[in-house]
């Protein structure tokens, strides 16, 4: 019996890039000027082309680097079979000591993410493409949504001009939010008005803030100067871990009506880990909890569920696989719990992957994160889905439905390698605010 066969793989290239970021400070300290991501960009013998993009730096690249004559050669709809030869023909690095981002180690999040998904993506554009079918339905059980509800991801941003480094200047800029993403922004009205701009320029009802940044009480004062703008909306907060068990108590216990869910709110502590840390948060607090960060595979999900630790895990597809974070809503919404996309900084490739993503998640997933507000205007798209009303739209067109702009692609790689380093240091600009500041995943950054 003979099979029709599908296309095949003509060619596979690995090309890094970078983009523009504002001084965003976090936990692990303050944005640098310039944010990098790897793109993969597949050929098939139909004439199509499949794109996918995840998380920069030399090791990624190096990684998707050696996948090349895995790939090229294979027919498309095999794409299963292929990534799971890169999975068994995969070795675990000298340095990953299996404790993945529970303290939001920034080194470590290499190795959470998973190179070989950026080839999965491309994969299933070039599928999509031969079967004119948007990548959505071949995901799961297929379409789910026509759009896809999104947050508004607000940053505490530190002041650029202390230091010396090129972050980028809009103030020039015709659009209000653009130019108020570079500058300063500490203060609760500062971060109201951060919200404000958002809402204006994208819909968004919902929000989330990332703390980690200043005391604990200070962020929380915030949180209800938020509340009380959008009394409607949801509004979270993310320290990444940043509080102990009894501080995270104290802050939460009165917040029910001001707080949806709360994310990462302690990590481990005295010889317990965050899932079990966060298990004693939930039963003293009654709060709902997100994490991405100690449910990041599935073995640490086992526990987390076990210990009933978490309620809504952000299950990025660049963690997880597109399938993966599918599998992963599918269990969850099976189980009553709730799925939802953490995001990184990032360009409109992955914006992209994300609607597709969460158009076929089952049951009513929360609110995804995105930073594409923060690199809006720096698109490698020709049509790029926007964001309008708070949702995200999801292409209709076979594949990803979007189109690459090589000529875009080119001046990202070129910026790339005009940076002098290419992995992700957040701790290099924050050492301008503190001299010789060090990352401490108990210490908001702030707070020293």
């Amino acid at each position: 019996m003979s099979f029709s066969k599908t296309p095949v793989v003509t060619e596979m290239k690995v090309i890094p890039v970078a983009g523009y970021d504002s001084m965003e400070m976090t936990l692990s300290g303050a944005h640098a000027p310039f944010f990098t991501r790897n793109l993969v960009i597949l050929k098939d013998s139909a004439g199509h082309t499949g794109i996918g993009e995840i998380h920069g730096g030399e090791y990624t690249c190096e990684c998707l680097t050696n996948c090349i004559p895995l790939v090229v050669g294979q027919e498309i709809g095999k794409y299963r079979s292929v990534l799971g030869t890169i999975h068994r023909g995969g070795k675990k690095a000298a340095e990953d000591d299996g404790e993945g981002i529970q303290t939001l180690d920034i080194s470590k999040l290499k190795f959470v993410v998973k190179a070989e998904w950026a080839i999965e993506c491309a994969f299933l554009d070039l599928l999509g493409q031969y079967l004119g079918l948007p990548v959505c339905e071949l995901l799961a059980e297929g379409k789910q949504r026509d759009k896809v509800e999104t947050l508004g991801y607000l940053f505490y941003v530190s002041d650029r001009h202390k230091t010396d480094l090129p972050y980028l200047d809009e103030n020039n800029s015709s659009d209000p939010w653009f130019r108020m993403r570079r500058n300063e922004m500490v203060s609760h009205e500062q971060i109201v008005e951060q919200a404000c701009c958002l809402q204006e320029k994208y819909g968004f009802r919902n929000f989330k803030l990332k703390g980690g940044v200043f005391a604990g009480a200070y962020e929380m004062d915030t949180i209800r100067a938020l509340k009380k703008q959008f009394p409607n909306g949801r509004i979270n907060i993310d320290p990444n871990g940043a509080w102990s068990l009894a501080e995270a108590i104290e802050l939460c216990k009165d917040m029910k009506n001001v707080l949806t869910y709360v994310e990462d709110p302690c990590g481990p502590e005295a010889g317990f880990s965050s899932r079990e840390i966060m298990s004693e948060f939930k039963t003293a607090t009654g709060l709902p909890v997100a994490t991405n960060m100690i449910a990041t595979n599935w073995r640490q999900f086992y526990h987390a569920a076990s210990l009933k630790a978490v309620d809504i895990v952000l299950a990025d597809p660049h963690f997880w696989g597109l399938e993966g974070s599918l599998r992963m809503a599918q269990i969850l919404n099976d189980w009553g719990l709730t799925w939802g996309s953490h995001s990184n900084n990032h360009f409109d490739i992955t914006l992209t992957t994300f609607a597709h993503v969460a158009a076929a998640a089952p049951g009513k997933p929360t609110a995804l994160d995105t930073h594409w507000i923060w690199q809006d205007g720096q698109g490698l798209l020709e049509d790029a889905p926007k964001i309008k009303d708070g949702y995200l739209e999801v292409p209709d067109r076979p594949g990803l439905g979007v189109t690459l702009n090589m000529d875009r692609v080119m001046e990202a790689n070129k910026l790339y390698n005009q940076m002098p380093s290419h992995d992700r240091d957040d701790a290099m600009a924050m050492q301008y605010l503190i001299p010789n500041w060090k990352y401490d995943s108990k210490k908001p950054c702030l707070v020293r």
